[in-house]
């Protein structure tokens, strides 16, 4: 019983070893053992295998009834040329010929072949000058004879106005600045007029402060008296102006 035993156990070994698959040998020619630590093949070494991505197996089976290959374009005939199907550049340039003839027989107008043999386009009328200063449109319209006419009229209207004297100012009662300063000669600054008080120079500087301008300073230091008398102490310095207003730009604007 134990000697039966033995032998189905030795012969279910050798089944099993005789169902597994064998490896193959790469042969020592691979050049690679075991580890991946080992060194490259030598020079000239032929390393056998499969390779990590099989290459495509190309299919022997026809295709569905379904799916056909594209059909190849026949060459064809037009009124204006033939196109043909074939490929390359002398094809592509005989097909764009042949359409171009084509084109050119529904329009009726060829293309303009960029050329700088070609002349310059001609302008419909000119948009570079206008109607008054073309030569040809004026002589037209006009001759020497009509012009000299145009300037004896225009002469015949001509009137020449002769300058008149300033009207009197009238209507308000605030004194004349203008006419007050043509009627002085001192310069600004020379004293005229006699002015006394304490701490003159300062009641100016406060008072003047009151004013958006010395015009309108002048206009008030002469309506309360001024020039001779100078209460609000306007005129610390006695030449007649108040508050720095200067009477040159009138008298210059007299001699112009």
């Amino acid at each position: 019983m134990r000697a039966f035993r033995s032998i189905l156990a030795t012969s279910s070994l050798v089944l099993l070893a005789a169902c597994q698959p064998q490896v193959p040998d790469s042969g020592p020619e691979a050049g690679f053992g075991s580890s991946p630590f080992d060194g490259a093949p030598a020079t000239g070494t032929t390393i056998n295998g499969d390779p990590l991505v099989p290459p495509v197996r190309v299919a022997s089976e026809p295709l569905p009834r379904n799916v056909q290959p594209a059909p190849r374009v026949a060459a064809r005939s037009t009124g204006a040329g033939t196109l043909a199907s074939s490929g390359g550049s002398s094809d592509i340039a005989r097909e764009t010929a042949a359409a171009l003839a084509a084109a050119n027989g529904n329009s009726g107008t060829a293309p303009i072949e960029a050329s700088p043999s070609n002349p310059a386009p001609a302008l419909v009328g000119n948009p570079n000058i206008s109607d008054e200063n073309d030569f040809d449109a004026v002589s037209s319209r006009q001759s020497i004879e009509s012009d000299a006419d145009r300037l004896a009229r225009q002469r015949a209207q001509y009137q020449v106005v002769s300058p008149t004297a300033v009207p009197t100012r009238s209507g308000s009662r605030d004194p004349n600045i203008v006419r007050y300063a043509l009627s002085t000669s001192n310069p600004r600054g020379q004293r005229v007029y006699s002015r006394s008080g304490i701490n003159l120079a300062a009641r100016s500087s406060r008072n003047c402060a009151g004013f958006t301008s010395p015009e309108l300073a002048q206009i008030a230091f002469l309506q309360a008296g001024g020039p001779k008398r100078d209460r609000q102490a306007l005129d610390p310095d006695g030449d007649g102006y108040a508050c720095g207003w200067d009477p040159a730009p009138y008298r210059l604007a007299l001699q112009n």
